[in-house]
């Protein structure tokens, strides 16, 4: 595979209860692609995944959300699993984190459950999002075109519905990644 992630940091942002497919299968694919991957968490020392309706493996931590800066970071991803987004969701300090990518104009990937996070930015008004079928009426209400697609690219905002769409999602995720500029912007 091409190193077309070569130098880049991808944060992603989790608590205990995510779906361990959505985060550890597009974390090889980042990897694989060149970039450095670093899971951020309000949990301090590792996270508990959740793999097909039982706890599945703990990951570690390797910044705690509290000393996490967006301005590190080239990208995000959000994985699903209903209880890491649901406690992120109702962070401050979480929803904060996610928001300065938005401010700052980077690329933001969420599957299955993930963009309930994104809502709670108000980046997903005017956006074309899929999802977990259970969060559609969720962002509908927050302003967004939901779809039925396995994985749905709006700018610089890449969503899935769940882990059977993992290759196309992780496939396109580092595609929008690699277009993006380290340290991009939005113009002022």
């Amino acid at each position: 595979m091409a190193k077309t992630l070569e130098g880049k940091s991808v944060a992603i942002l989790v608590e205990s209860g995510f779906e361990q497919a959505e985060l550890v299968e597009p974390r090889k694919a980042l990897e694989q692609a060149g970039a450095l991957t670093r899971v951020v968490s309000p949990v301090q020392g590792s996270v508990r995944a959740w793999h097909h309706g039982d706890w599945g493996e703990e990951v570690l931590v390797d910044q705690p959300l509290g000393a996490a800066h967006a301005d590190e970071y080239d990208a995000l991803l959000l994985p699903g699993g209903v209880m890491s987004p649901d406690e992120l969701r109702m962070n401050p300090r979480a929803v904060a984190f996610v928001k300065a990518f938005v401010d700052a104009g980077k690329p933001i990937a969420a599957i299955c459950h993930g963009p309930w996070t994104l809502i709670e930015t108000g980046m997903v008004k005017g956006r074309r999002v899929t999802s977990w079928p259970s969060l559609r009426t969720d962002l509908c209400n927050a302003g967004a075109e939901w779809v039925d697609d396995e994985v749905v690219t709006d700018g610089d905002l890449v969503t899935s519905r769940k882990p059977a769409d993992i290759p196309a999602f992780s496939r396109e995720v580092v595609e929008v990644f690699a277009k993006a500029r380290q340290g991009q912007r939005k113009a002022a």
